[in-house]
Protein backbone atom coordinates (compact mmCIF):
# COMPACT_ATOMS: atom_id res chain seq x y z
CA UNK A 1 0.00 0.00 0.00
CA UNK A 2 1.26 3.64 -0.86
CA UNK A 3 0.63 5.85 1.85
CA UNK A 4 -1.37 9.28 0.37
CA UNK A 5 1.75 11.63 1.68
CA UNK A 6 4.41 9.23 1.79
CA UNK A 7 7.37 11.71 1.29
CA UNK A 8 6.30 14.67 2.79
CA UNK A 9 8.00 16.29 5.83
CA UNK A 10 5.98 18.01 8.75
CA UNK A 11 7.02 20.44 11.53
CA UNK A 12 4.53 20.47 13.86
CA UNK A 13 5.05 22.99 16.49
CA UNK A 14 1.13 22.42 17.63
CA UNK A 15 0.00 21.40 21.10
CA UNK A 16 -2.92 20.33 22.94
CA UNK A 17 -5.81 19.16 20.81
CA UNK A 18 -6.25 21.77 17.47
CA UNK A 19 -3.50 21.56 15.93
CA UNK A 20 -2.12 17.90 17.04
CA UNK A 21 -5.38 16.28 15.77
CA UNK A 22 -4.43 17.56 12.01
CA UNK A 23 -0.73 16.75 11.92
CA UNK A 24 -1.86 13.68 13.26
CA UNK A 25 -4.01 12.82 10.63
CA UNK A 26 -1.16 14.14 8.49
CA UNK A 27 1.19 11.26 10.16
CA UNK A 28 -1.66 8.40 9.49
CA UNK A 29 -1.62 9.50 6.20
CA UNK A 30 2.05 8.71 5.74
CA UNK A 31 3.38 12.00 6.46
CA UNK A 32 7.03 12.15 8.79
CA UNK A 33 5.83 14.44 11.33
CA UNK A 34 8.05 16.26 13.69
CA UNK A 35 6.69 17.37 17.02
CA UNK A 36 8.46 20.17 18.73
CA UNK A 37 8.39 20.29 22.27
CA UNK A 38 9.31 22.89 25.01
CA UNK A 39 12.60 20.96 26.36
CA UNK A 40 11.77 18.94 30.10
CA UNK A 41 8.09 19.85 29.72
CA UNK A 42 6.49 18.84 26.34
CA UNK A 43 2.62 19.21 25.37
CA UNK A 44 0.74 20.46 28.34
CA UNK A 45 -1.61 17.08 27.30
CA UNK A 46 1.27 14.88 28.24
CA UNK A 47 0.54 16.01 32.28
CA UNK A 48 -3.04 16.36 32.13
CA UNK A 49 -5.99 14.09 33.12
CA UNK A 50 -3.63 11.49 33.97
CA UNK A 51 -4.67 7.96 34.27
CA UNK A 52 -1.55 6.43 35.27
CA UNK A 53 0.99 8.27 37.40
CA UNK A 54 4.46 9.48 35.34
CA UNK A 55 2.83 8.05 32.22
CA UNK A 56 1.94 10.32 29.88
CA UNK A 57 -1.84 10.55 29.61
CA UNK A 58 -4.48 9.58 27.45
CA UNK A 59 -5.06 12.86 26.04
CA UNK A 60 -1.68 13.24 24.70
CA UNK A 61 -1.17 9.26 23.59
CA UNK A 62 -4.69 9.82 21.40
CA UNK A 63 -3.25 13.04 19.51
CA UNK A 64 0.01 12.56 18.98
CA UNK A 65 0.60 9.04 17.71
CA UNK A 66 2.97 8.22 14.85
CA UNK A 67 5.03 11.59 15.00
CA UNK A 68 8.05 11.89 16.11
CA UNK A 69 9.24 14.51 19.35
CA UNK A 70 11.71 16.84 19.32
CA UNK A 71 12.65 18.65 22.48
CA UNK A 72 13.60 21.76 21.37
CA UNK A 73 13.71 25.45 22.82
CA UNK A 74 12.65 28.30 20.38
CA UNK A 75 13.93 30.76 22.70
CA UNK A 76 17.35 30.23 22.26
CA UNK A 77 19.39 31.04 19.01
CA UNK A 78 20.13 27.28 18.68
CA UNK A 79 17.00 26.51 18.47
CA UNK A 80 15.78 29.16 16.34
CA UNK A 81 18.22 27.86 14.37
CA UNK A 82 17.40 24.18 14.35
CA UNK A 83 13.87 25.41 13.64
CA UNK A 84 14.85 27.12 10.70
CA UNK A 85 16.98 24.23 9.08
CA UNK A 86 13.76 22.10 9.27
CA UNK A 87 11.12 24.93 7.91
CA UNK A 88 14.07 25.06 5.07
CA UNK A 89 13.62 21.16 4.45
CA UNK A 90 9.84 20.94 5.02
CA UNK A 91 6.76 20.76 3.06
CA UNK A 92 4.30 21.80 5.47
CA UNK A 93 4.75 23.84 8.78
CA UNK A 94 1.80 24.04 11.56
CA UNK A 95 1.19 26.06 14.27
CA UNK A 96 -1.46 26.75 16.88
CA UNK A 97 0.41 29.25 18.82
CA UNK A 98 -1.24 32.29 20.35
CA UNK A 99 -1.78 34.99 18.26
CA UNK A 100 1.17 37.12 17.40
CA UNK A 101 3.50 34.27 19.44
CA UNK A 102 5.05 32.68 15.88
CA UNK A 103 5.36 36.44 14.62
CA UNK A 104 7.44 37.47 17.72
CA UNK A 105 9.40 34.22 17.40
CA UNK A 106 10.75 35.06 13.87
CA UNK A 107 8.30 32.25 12.34
CA UNK A 108 5.25 33.94 11.02
CA UNK A 109 4.19 33.47 7.41
CA UNK A 110 6.59 36.05 5.76
CA UNK A 111 9.56 34.71 7.67
CA UNK A 112 8.52 30.99 6.75
CA UNK A 113 8.16 31.92 2.54
CA UNK A 114 11.19 33.24 2.53
CA UNK A 115 13.02 30.75 4.43
CA UNK A 116 11.14 27.99 2.10
CA UNK A 117 8.90 29.21 -1.06
CA UNK A 118 7.77 25.85 -1.27
CA UNK A 119 6.69 25.22 2.04
CA UNK A 120 3.18 25.29 3.04
CA UNK A 121 2.23 27.17 6.62
CA UNK A 122 -0.70 26.31 8.61
CA UNK A 123 -2.36 28.18 11.51
CA UNK A 124 -5.32 27.76 13.70
CA UNK A 125 -6.30 30.92 15.59
CA UNK A 126 -9.59 31.49 17.87
CA UNK A 127 -10.56 34.35 15.33
CA UNK A 128 -9.88 35.66 11.98
CA UNK A 129 -7.34 38.06 10.80
CA UNK A 130 -9.16 41.25 11.49
CA UNK A 131 -11.52 40.51 13.51
CA UNK A 132 -12.28 42.78 16.96
CA UNK A 133 -11.57 39.36 18.89
CA UNK A 134 -8.31 38.63 16.37
CA UNK A 135 -5.63 38.73 19.52
CA UNK A 136 -8.46 36.56 22.40
CA UNK A 137 -6.90 33.46 22.98
CA UNK A 138 -9.80 30.90 22.48
CA UNK A 139 -10.26 27.30 23.80
CA UNK A 140 -12.71 24.53 22.67
CA UNK A 141 -16.09 26.24 24.69
CA UNK A 142 -15.18 29.83 23.36
CA UNK A 143 -15.29 28.81 19.62
CA UNK A 144 -18.29 26.89 20.33
CA UNK A 145 -19.64 29.35 21.80
CA UNK A 146 -18.65 32.38 19.41
CA UNK A 147 -19.50 29.90 16.31
CA UNK A 148 -22.92 30.12 17.06
CA UNK A 149 -22.68 26.46 18.59
CA UNK A 150 -23.66 27.12 21.92
CA UNK A 151 -26.61 29.56 21.53
CA UNK A 152 -28.65 27.00 19.25
CA UNK A 153 -27.65 23.55 21.14
CA UNK A 154 -30.08 22.47 24.36
CA UNK A 155 -33.62 23.19 25.63
CA UNK A 156 -35.61 26.74 24.93
CA UNK A 157 -37.53 26.91 28.13
CA UNK A 158 -36.87 25.74 31.74
CA UNK A 159 -33.81 25.92 34.02
CA UNK A 160 -31.58 24.51 31.72
CA UNK A 161 -32.52 27.28 28.44
CA UNK A 162 -28.96 27.94 28.62
CA UNK A 163 -26.07 28.41 26.12
CA UNK A 164 -24.86 24.51 25.99
CA UNK A 165 -21.65 22.98 24.83
CA UNK A 166 -21.92 19.93 22.46
CA UNK A 167 -19.77 17.18 23.66
CA UNK A 168 -17.98 16.82 20.06
CA UNK A 169 -14.85 18.58 20.02
CA UNK A 170 -16.46 21.20 17.46
CA UNK A 171 -14.05 23.86 18.74
CA UNK A 172 -10.77 21.68 18.76
CA UNK A 173 -10.53 18.29 16.34
CA UNK A 174 -13.23 20.05 14.06
CA UNK A 175 -10.85 22.90 13.65
CA UNK A 176 -8.08 20.85 12.95
CA UNK A 177 -10.00 18.86 10.54
CA UNK A 178 -10.44 22.12 8.66
CA UNK A 179 -7.07 22.78 8.42
CA UNK A 180 -6.50 19.52 6.94
CA UNK A 181 -8.67 20.01 4.32
CA UNK A 182 -6.27 22.99 3.77
CA UNK A 183 -3.21 21.84 3.47
CA UNK A 184 -4.23 19.15 1.43
CA UNK A 185 -5.53 21.58 -1.00
CA UNK A 186 -2.42 23.45 -0.52
CA UNK A 187 -0.33 20.47 -1.38
CA UNK A 188 -2.76 20.42 -4.70
CA UNK A 189 -2.13 23.63 -5.58
CA UNK A 190 1.75 23.68 -4.97
CA UNK A 191 1.66 20.56 -7.66
CA UNK A 192 0.58 23.17 -10.31
CA UNK A 193 2.62 26.24 -9.13
CA UNK A 194 5.45 24.87 -6.97
CA UNK A 195 5.20 27.59 -4.90
CA UNK A 196 3.19 26.92 -0.93
CA UNK A 197 0.81 29.18 0.58
CA UNK A 198 -0.71 30.34 3.92
CA UNK A 199 -3.90 28.71 5.34
CA UNK A 200 -5.29 29.96 7.95
CA UNK A 201 -7.95 28.20 10.02
CA UNK A 202 -9.93 30.00 12.59
CA UNK A 203 -11.70 27.88 15.24
CA UNK A 204 -14.96 30.55 15.21
CA UNK A 205 -15.35 29.98 10.94
CA UNK A 206 -14.60 26.06 11.91
CA UNK A 207 -17.57 25.90 14.31
CA UNK A 208 -19.53 28.50 12.17
CA UNK A 209 -19.10 26.01 8.71
CA UNK A 210 -20.36 22.56 10.85
CA UNK A 211 -23.55 25.17 12.43
CA UNK A 212 -24.21 26.33 8.39
CA UNK A 213 -27.52 25.73 8.92
CA UNK A 214 -28.36 27.62 11.14
CA UNK A 215 -27.47 30.64 9.32
CA UNK A 216 -30.62 29.16 7.15
CA UNK A 217 -32.74 29.07 9.69
CA UNK A 218 -31.59 32.78 11.22
CA UNK A 219 -32.86 34.04 7.82
CA UNK A 220 -36.05 32.31 7.67
CA UNK A 221 -36.83 33.42 11.00
CA UNK A 222 -36.00 36.86 9.91
CA UNK A 223 -38.74 36.54 6.92
CA UNK A 224 -41.33 34.78 8.37
CA UNK A 225 -41.21 35.08 11.57
CA UNK A 226 -41.54 31.96 13.15
CA UNK A 227 -40.20 28.50 12.25
CA UNK A 228 -42.85 25.28 12.10
CA UNK A 229 -39.68 23.05 12.00
CA UNK A 230 -38.05 24.39 15.61
CA UNK A 231 -39.87 21.89 18.60
CA UNK A 232 -41.09 25.22 20.33
CA UNK A 233 -43.34 25.96 17.04
CA UNK A 234 -47.03 26.19 18.30
CA UNK A 235 -46.39 25.83 22.07
CA UNK A 236 -48.51 27.46 24.47
CA UNK A 237 -47.01 30.47 25.79
CA UNK A 238 -43.75 30.75 23.94
CA UNK A 239 -43.28 33.84 21.73
CA UNK A 240 -40.51 33.77 19.17
CA UNK A 241 -37.45 36.77 19.44
CA UNK A 242 -35.53 38.04 16.67
CA UNK A 243 -32.88 35.06 16.89
CA UNK A 244 -32.75 31.35 16.90
CA UNK A 245 -34.39 29.39 20.12
CA UNK A 246 -32.72 26.57 21.06
CA UNK A 247 -33.97 23.24 19.81
CA UNK A 248 -34.19 20.69 21.99
CA UNK A 249 -33.70 17.40 20.39
CA UNK A 250 -35.49 18.25 17.17
CA UNK A 251 -33.79 17.08 13.78
CA UNK A 252 -33.47 20.27 12.33
CA UNK A 253 -34.77 19.88 9.13
CA UNK A 254 -38.14 19.51 7.47
CA UNK A 255 -39.04 16.06 9.19
CA UNK A 256 -40.01 15.21 12.71
CA UNK A 257 -36.75 13.61 14.77
CA UNK A 258 -36.92 13.36 18.10
CA UNK A 259 -34.60 11.07 21.00
CA UNK A 260 -37.43 8.67 22.53
CA UNK A 261 -37.16 6.98 25.86
CA UNK A 262 -37.01 3.20 25.62
CA UNK A 263 -37.95 0.48 28.26
CA UNK A 264 -34.82 0.44 30.40
CA UNK A 265 -34.57 4.12 30.36
CA UNK A 266 -35.04 4.25 34.38
CA UNK A 267 -31.77 1.96 34.64
CA UNK A 268 -30.14 2.85 31.35
CA UNK A 269 -29.67 6.99 30.80
CA UNK A 270 -28.79 5.88 27.42
CA UNK A 271 -31.40 3.56 26.39
CA UNK A 272 -33.08 6.36 23.83
CA UNK A 273 -33.13 5.56 20.26
CA UNK A 274 -33.74 8.56 17.85
CA UNK A 275 -36.39 8.02 15.25
CA UNK A 276 -37.05 10.29 12.10
CA UNK A 277 -40.50 10.62 10.71
CA UNK A 278 -41.09 11.56 6.96
CA UNK A 279 -43.16 13.91 5.68
CA UNK A 280 -44.19 12.24 3.19
CA UNK A 281 -47.92 10.25 3.02
CA UNK A 282 -45.83 7.09 1.85
CA UNK A 283 -43.12 6.88 4.80
CA UNK A 284 -45.60 8.19 7.42
CA UNK A 285 -48.48 4.83 6.32
CA UNK A 286 -45.09 2.63 6.35
CA UNK A 287 -44.06 4.59 9.66
CA UNK A 288 -47.42 4.22 11.49
CA UNK A 289 -48.20 0.88 10.52
CA UNK A 290 -45.17 -0.63 11.67
CA UNK A 291 -45.71 0.85 15.46
CA UNK A 292 -49.11 -0.52 15.08
CA UNK A 293 -50.60 2.61 15.63
CA UNK A 294 -52.74 2.99 12.24
CA UNK A 295 -54.76 5.67 14.30
CA UNK A 296 -52.32 8.11 13.67
CA UNK A 297 -53.16 8.07 10.35
CA UNK A 298 -56.66 9.37 10.65
CA UNK A 299 -56.22 11.34 13.96
CA UNK A 300 -56.63 15.27 13.00
CA UNK A 301 -53.75 16.01 14.77
CA UNK A 302 -51.50 14.02 12.73
CA UNK A 303 -52.94 13.07 9.88
CA UNK A 304 -50.93 15.67 8.08
CA UNK A 305 -47.49 17.12 7.76
CA UNK A 306 -48.47 20.32 8.77
CA UNK A 307 -51.21 19.04 11.56
CA UNK A 308 -48.20 17.04 13.07
CA UNK A 309 -46.11 20.38 12.85
CA UNK A 310 -48.46 21.94 14.87
CA UNK A 311 -48.74 19.03 17.41
CA UNK A 312 -45.60 17.82 17.73
CA UNK A 313 -45.03 16.93 21.04
CA UNK A 314 -48.41 15.17 21.89
CA UNK A 315 -47.28 13.51 18.42
CA UNK A 316 -44.13 12.46 20.43
CA UNK A 317 -45.77 11.32 23.27
CA UNK A 318 -47.96 9.32 21.25
CA UNK A 319 -44.95 7.48 19.09
CA UNK A 320 -43.10 7.14 23.01
CA UNK A 321 -45.90 4.65 24.13
CA UNK A 322 -44.24 2.16 21.51
CA UNK A 323 -40.58 3.46 22.15
CA UNK A 324 -41.18 2.50 25.73
CA UNK A 325 -42.22 -1.15 25.06
CA UNK A 326 -38.55 -1.99 23.39
CA UNK A 327 -35.16 -1.41 23.99
CA UNK A 328 -33.20 0.97 21.81
CA UNK A 329 -31.40 -2.39 20.34
CA UNK A 330 -34.73 -4.01 19.68
CA UNK A 331 -36.39 -0.57 18.23
CA UNK A 332 -33.36 0.00 16.32
CA UNK A 333 -33.55 -3.58 14.57
CA UNK A 334 -37.27 -3.28 13.91
CA UNK A 335 -37.78 0.16 12.31
CA UNK A 336 -34.34 -0.55 10.31
CA UNK A 337 -35.32 -3.42 9.03
CA UNK A 338 -39.27 -1.63 7.85
CA UNK A 339 -36.71 1.20 6.12
CA UNK A 340 -37.75 4.01 9.08
CA UNK A 341 -34.56 6.36 9.98
CA UNK A 342 -33.87 5.32 13.78
CA UNK A 343 -30.33 4.22 15.77
CA UNK A 344 -29.74 3.81 18.83
CA UNK A 345 -27.85 6.17 21.81
CA UNK A 346 -24.93 4.52 22.09
CA UNK A 347 -23.09 5.42 25.44
CA UNK A 348 -18.81 5.16 24.93
CA UNK A 349 -18.67 2.33 27.05
CA UNK A 350 -20.63 1.02 24.51
CA UNK A 351 -18.27 2.11 21.84
CA UNK A 352 -16.08 1.63 23.28
CA UNK A 353 -16.48 -2.62 23.44
CA UNK A 354 -17.95 -2.76 19.97
CA UNK A 355 -16.28 -5.83 18.44
CA UNK A 356 -17.64 -4.55 15.05
CA UNK A 357 -15.74 -1.14 15.30
CA UNK A 358 -12.75 -2.94 16.51
CA UNK A 359 -12.71 -5.16 13.85
CA UNK A 360 -12.88 -2.65 10.74
CA UNK A 361 -10.56 -0.15 12.68
CA UNK A 362 -12.72 2.59 13.75
CA UNK A 363 -11.72 2.08 17.13
CA UNK A 364 -8.11 0.90 17.03
CA UNK A 365 -5.67 -1.02 19.41
CA UNK A 366 -2.06 0.77 20.14
CA UNK A 367 0.65 -0.83 21.69
CA UNK A 368 2.31 1.94 23.82
CA UNK A 369 4.31 -0.27 26.40
CA UNK A 370 5.79 0.31 29.54
CA UNK A 371 2.89 0.87 32.25
CA UNK A 372 0.51 1.90 29.98
CA UNK A 373 0.52 -1.30 27.96
CA UNK A 374 -2.09 -0.75 25.11
CA UNK A 375 -5.01 1.85 24.58
CA UNK A 376 -7.48 2.56 22.13
CA UNK A 377 -7.61 5.26 19.82
CA UNK A 378 -10.21 6.55 17.06
CA UNK A 379 -8.75 5.54 13.70
CA UNK A 380 -8.78 6.89 10.41
CA UNK A 381 -12.44 8.23 10.08
CA UNK A 382 -12.97 7.29 6.22
CA UNK A 383 -11.85 4.24 4.56
CA UNK A 384 -9.34 4.03 1.53
CA UNK A 385 -9.41 0.84 -0.34
CA UNK A 386 -5.83 1.34 -1.33
CA UNK A 387 -4.18 2.31 1.98
CA UNK A 388 -4.62 1.46 5.85
CA UNK A 389 -2.46 3.20 8.22
CA UNK A 390 -0.46 1.52 10.28
CA UNK A 391 -0.62 3.51 14.02
CA UNK A 392 2.08 3.36 16.34
CA UNK A 393 2.68 4.85 19.44
CA UNK A 394 2.77 8.09 20.08
CA UNK A 395 6.41 8.97 21.21
CA UNK A 396 7.79 9.79 24.19
CA UNK A 397 9.19 13.28 25.07
CA UNK A 398 12.53 13.83 23.16
CA UNK A 399 12.37 10.57 21.86
CA UNK A 400 13.84 11.71 18.42
CA UNK A 401 16.31 14.27 19.26
CA UNK A 402 19.75 12.88 18.55
CA UNK A 403 17.38 11.22 15.04
CA UNK A 404 16.40 14.27 13.38
CA UNK A 405 19.61 16.49 14.37
CA UNK A 406 22.07 13.79 12.75
CA UNK A 407 19.74 14.24 9.81
CA UNK A 408 20.11 17.79 9.89
CA UNK A 409 23.95 17.12 9.65
CA UNK A 410 25.06 17.81 13.80
CA UNK A 411 27.49 15.50 15.20
CA UNK A 412 27.15 14.35 18.44
CA UNK A 413 29.64 16.62 20.21
CA UNK A 414 27.24 19.08 18.88
CA UNK A 415 24.42 17.63 20.25
CA UNK A 416 25.65 17.54 23.83
CA UNK A 417 26.65 20.97 23.48
CA UNK A 418 22.75 21.80 22.49
CA UNK A 419 21.90 20.15 25.05
CA UNK A 420 24.09 22.38 27.78
CA UNK A 421 22.85 24.98 26.26
CA UNK A 422 19.71 24.22 27.02
CA UNK A 423 18.17 24.29 23.47
CA UNK A 424 17.24 20.71 23.69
Amino acid sequence: MTAPLEGIKVVDWTQVQSGPSCTQMLAWLGAEVIKIERPGVGDATRHQMRDIPNEDSLYYLTLNSNKKSLELNIKTDEGKKILTDLIKQADIFVENEHPGAAEKAGFGWDDVHKLNPRCIMGSIKGFNPHSRFENVKAYEPVAQCAGGAAATTGWYEGEFNIPTQSGAALGDSNSGMHLLIGLLAALLQREKTGEGCYVYQSMQNAVMNLCRIKLRDQQALDRLGELDWYACYNTPGFTWGDTLPRPENAEGGAVLGWCYRCKNYKADPNDFAYIVVQREEKPYTNFCKTIGREDMLTDERFATAEARDKNKHAFYAEVEKFTLQHDKYELTTLLGNAGIPVGPVLSWKELEDDEELQADGTITKVEQGGARGTYLTIGLPFFLSSYKPDIQRAPSLGENNEEILTELGYTAAQIADLKTAGAI
